[in-house]
């Protein structure tokens, strides 16, 4: 399964954190919009995403142990509505350049990360994470290794 693996700092989030403040608002609304900040995800990865078996993106907490599923329905570029985006990025949401529809997030195992390899150099994501400050990486997932 292609799809890409994105890392987050709690820097401007709320006490609780990023990810309990997004589930906050999948709790209360059945969804919430997940913010990508840089450069836009291509649309040939969003479709990829997208048709796949179950279309989800992997959260990377930066500098923690923290891994995360973020299984998605829907991906664009278009700001969304602000009210399903956590209060703590509302403000600066004209600065994020992809958009993800999370319906539900799960913690992932924490071996996750040595189950998955970078498309474009087929290498270990474990390793290419730690060499790399790049905020994104477009990842294979191994079957049976999620």
């Amino acid at each position: 399964m292609k799809t890409i693996a994105l890392r987050f700092a709690d820097t401007f989030a709320p006490e609780i954190g990023t990810i309990a403040a997004h589930c906050e608002l999948i709790d209360k609304y059945g969804y919430v919009w997940y913010g990508k900040l840089g450069t836009a995800v291509s649309n040939k990865v969003i479709k990829e995403i997208i048709d796949s078996e179950e279309p989800r993106i992997l959260l990377i907490h930066s500098g923690k142990q923290g891994r995360y599923w973020a299984y998605v329905n829907w991906i664009q570029h278009e700001t969304p509505e602000k009210k399903y985006i956590p209060k703590y990025y509302r403000d600066i949401s004209e600065k994020f350049k992809t958009w993800f529809k999370v319906i539900r997030i799960e913690q992932a195992p924490s071996n996750v990360l040595s189950h998955c390899k970078v498309a474009s150099s087929n290498r270990p994501l474990t390793e290419v994470s730690k060499s790399s400050m790049s905020p994104y990486f477009i990842i294979e997932v191994g079957k049976g290794d999620e």
